[in-house]
């Protein structure tokens, strides 16, 4: 089995972005799965293509995308992405969209192919936080979502494919008093729980 794991680069100012860090310290192989990494730029459809190229190179079974969710208590694994772009601060490349449609000729939403509950219980019994998001936002975590699913159902069927948000860092939280955070080995371990279920699943 073959899961490729994706997570995006720092955005809005900061200089760290957790799901990155907490992705490269995944292992390569968990039980009998290999993981494939793929850092994914925080900007509206670039982010799609690049997630998409490396699906038609690496073959994967599963796709599990990774981002960061500031405010947010628990590891979070995403059961629907909608099919709307609008975004409260631009991305990377300064593009804001507002009240856009990700594909005009999409349905309204997708829901993850991957097992979400099993996962968010895997979370918890690896003794850390979880439980099962029915909001992806509208901001680029959610337009990779939809644009991963949309594009799995017309080209690669048999693929499976899902996104987890993850919590600040506590280097992070420090300037955002009062905001919840994780440390990134924890989140790590959540990952690869979550991996863990995707394989059973």
């Amino acid at each position: 089995m073959k899961i490729l794991l994706t997570a995006f680069d720092p955005f809005d100012g900061e200089s760290v972005n957790p799901a990155m860090e907490a992705v490269a310290l995944v292992p390569e192989r968990i039980e009998d799965a290999e993981i494939v990494r793929l850092t994914v730029p925080t900007v509206f459809r670039k982010s799609v293509e690049v997630v998409i190229s490396a699906v038609g190179e690496v073959h994967p079974d599963a796709v599990l995308c990774v981002g960061q969710a500031g405010g947010r208590r628990e590891l979070t694994p995403e059961r629907v992405a909608i099919n709307l772009d609008d975004a409260s601060i631009p991305d990377n490349e300064g593009n804001q969209p507002v009240d856009q449609p990700i594909f005009p000729d999409g349905v309204p939403a997708y829901f993850s192919t991957l097992p979400v509950k099993a996962m968010a219980q895997a979370i918890r019994d690896a003794g850390l936080p979880a439980c099962v998001s029915d909001s992806a936002g509208t901001f680029v975590c959610n337009h990779l979502m939809y644009g991963l699913l949309y594009t799995l159902e017309k080209r690669f069927p048999g693929v499976r494919g899902g996104f987890l948000h993850v919590p600040y860092t506590p280097e992070q939280a420090v300037s955002k008093a009062g905001a919840p955070y994780m440390n990134v080995r924890d989140i790590a371990c959540g990952i690869e729980a979550a991996i863990r279920a995707i394989c059973e699943g």
